[in-house]
């Protein structure tokens, strides 16, 4: 029997009446046996396991009033130092008494939210011992957790309390976040995940969030602030192919804790989205990363790593996620009731994944790039007709860069088609290009000037529009130092440079060197300038045509906003013009820097 006494101060005293000497005997020697601080024999842990089940039989008679340090022994246990069957009675007794009616719910869900992070010893890393049993220890506690979910409906609610203050932080050491984000993730599956899914993956995004935006751009270029962007070859490395870009990355990010907490949590992410694809529930966790998509890394100007959460779930379906995601930032871009903040971030973020997702076909590249097209073609028409008080243009602007930045890498994959080569040709590229807004002086010149090579040489448009546009180029060239405002740049799928996590994204990741260009043929010295953009393969259904423009936008906050989300810093294209003299500057880059624009 469990004794019952009266409290007496710090402790308990009980009352000789009411508890039999003998019981309270038994008592002690069950709290000691409870107290997991001091090493076991064989025989001390077969007893352990005895007493677990028999309070597992007993639990509606534990009170907190009497029984509190039984209970303190209880909730206070470190399951990863359990045997297998002493594990397996002590989850028993949990689930047990989290389903005691208002007793001890919460208290049984934040011990086992506790033991998502197993010990640490030396250097915050993890002993070999609790490696082994990692898989294990969570496949329990997440397999307890669903049972008490299932018991009791208010647990799901109190679970996502639990869990979000108990959130690592972003100085807890890696060992810590990785083994409490992989054990978490384990719980978004099957009703679990219908429950708190959504919960689950938003706070690990937001945690992803966190690390990247304090990757600064000084850590990635680490000195080279002198260098033009398009100088620096961070790809091909001259190392071998087995450690091909992680050599660059390890100099990168050696001693950065943010930057290897993020890549060890990019491996997790990227393993939970494999296993949901395997088990059949991508569809759905792809839903709730849309969301999750849109409302925390969209408009994140500094954002340099998390958003291929997006791009690796995308492989991992293309004919399905791969479109939708493509679709879905399209119809963001294309919808004037969204901010412009937003419409701008969009449009960057669907030139960046149509050149980069080696998984997107020509066609779907085609019909989005023509609904881009179309609204450029009537943003231009109502300028025309001076219908607009904008003086910037800075959404214009971005989607023209967009479409550029795309045909330089797929501009010869569309051509190899006569079908979609005679949709490309009917596209009104000399209007837009041409009109008294000038994209080309606007826009990033390494863009424009690869873009216009390969036109001419894929002749996309008319003769004359070629000596227009090098005229706009050597305009702008001329005036580097000032007069106009540049475009802001920002290729949210750049290079991925996290060495850990990278294995998931470059086997679908379009480089540079990879792509054929309209003059691939011509095998002169200017190739060798050329090493690394790119882009992919799938099929597209019919775009609605309709195409809405919004003329009114503030374009002020969007500049100043758009000027923070800048991944390329202002001044590195201007330098390597004045130190070189000459037009090295104006080659595509090898690799273009996935960081924001350093403080000026």
């Amino acid at each position: 029997p469990i004794p019952r006494g009266v409290h007496g101060g710090h402790g308990f005293s009980w009352d000789p009446l009411l508890v039999d000497p003998y019981d309270m005997d038994q008592y002690n020697k069950m709290v000691s046996t409870l107290d997991t601080s001091k090493k076991k024999t064989p025989d001390e842990e077969a007893l352990y396991v005895t007493t677990l089940k028999a309070l597992s039989e007993a639990v509606s008679k534990i009170d907190i009033t009497y029984h509190h340090l039984l209970l303190n022994n209880i909730f206070t246990i470190r399951i990863w130092y359990l045997q297998r069957d002493t594990l397996d009675a002590f989850l028993d007794l949990i689930t047990r008494l989290a389903a005691v009616a208002d007793q001890y719910l919460r208290e049984c869900l934040q011990m086992l939210v506790n033991n998502f992070t197993p010990p640490l010893v030396q250097r915050n890393e993890l002993p070999r011992w609790a490696v082994s049993r990692k898989k294990d220890i969570f496949f329990h506690l997440c397999e307890s957790l669903k049972t008490i979910s299932d018991t009791v409906p208010l647990a799901p609610r109190i679970l996502r309390d639990i869990i979000d203050r108990s959130m690592p932080k972003l100085f807890d050491n890696k060992a810590k976040m990785v083994s409490f984000v992989e054990c978490m993730l384990g719980l978004d599956t099957d009703r679990m995940g219908d429950l708190i899914g959504a919960t689950l993956l938003a706070k690990v995004v937001d945690l992803l969030t966190e690390l990247d935006v304090n990757i600064t751009w000084e850590d990635i270029i680490q000195g080279e602030h002198n260098k033009g962007i398009f100088e620096m070859e961070l790809e091909d490395l001259n190392e071998d192919e087995d450690g091909l870009g992680q050599a660059g990355t390890k100099v990168l990010f050696g001693g950065n804790a943010c930057a290897e907490k993020l890549d060890s949590l990019m491996v997790v992410v990227c393993e939970h989205l494999k296993s949901c694809a395997e088990r059949g529930y991508l569809d759905k966790e792809f839903d709730i990363l849309k969301a999750i998509f849109r409302a925390s890394v969209l408009r994140v100007h500094r954002s340099k790593f998390c958003q291929f959460i997006m791009f690796y779930a995308c492989s991992l379906d293309p004919k399905i996620c791969g479109l939708e995601f493509a679709f879905f930032l399209t119809e963001i871009f294309l919808n004037k009731e969204e901010d412009p903040i937003s419409r701008m971030s969009a449009v960057s973020y669907v030139g960046s994944y149509l050149s980069r997702a080696r998984f997107i076909s020509a066609d779907t590249v085609l019909a989005i790039l023509k609904k881009i097209v179309d609204w450029c073609d009537e943003y231009c028409v109502l300028q025309n007709r001076g219908t607009t008080a904008n003086p910037n243009h800075q959404i214009f602007y971005g989607a023209c860069q967009a479409v550029m930045y795309v045909l330089c890498f797929r501009l010869r994959s569309i051509m190899d088609y006569p079908n979609l080569k005679a949709q490309l040709f009917q596209l009104s590229f000399g209007f837009i290009l041409n009109h008294r807004l000038e994209p080309l002086k606007v826009c990033l010149p390494s863009i424009v000037n690869e873009f216009l090579r390969q036109a001419k040489d894929a002749g996309l448009f008319a003769a004359s529009m070629y000596s227009a546009a090098e005229d706009a180029i050597e305009s702008d060239l001329s005036r580097a130092f000032g007069g106009i405002n540049r475009l802001d740049t920002f290729f949210p799928f750049d290079p991925y440079l996290l060495k850990e996590s990278d294995r998931y994204i470059r086997p679908n990741f379009e480089f540079w060197s990879m792509v054929k260009t309209t003059y691939s043929n011509d095998k002169d010295d200017d190739d060798d300038e050329l090493l690394d953009l790119d882009a992919p393969e799938m099929n597209v259904g019919s775009l609605d045509d309709h195409v809405e423009i919004d003329i009114n936008s503030d374009d002020d906050e969007l500049e100043y906003s758009m000027n923070k989300m800048s991944i390329t810093p202002h001044h590195s294209f201007y330098h390597g013009m004045a130190a070189d003299g000459g037009d090295a500057g104006l080659s595509m880059p090898a690799r273009i820097r996935p960081s924001a624009s350093p403080p000026s």
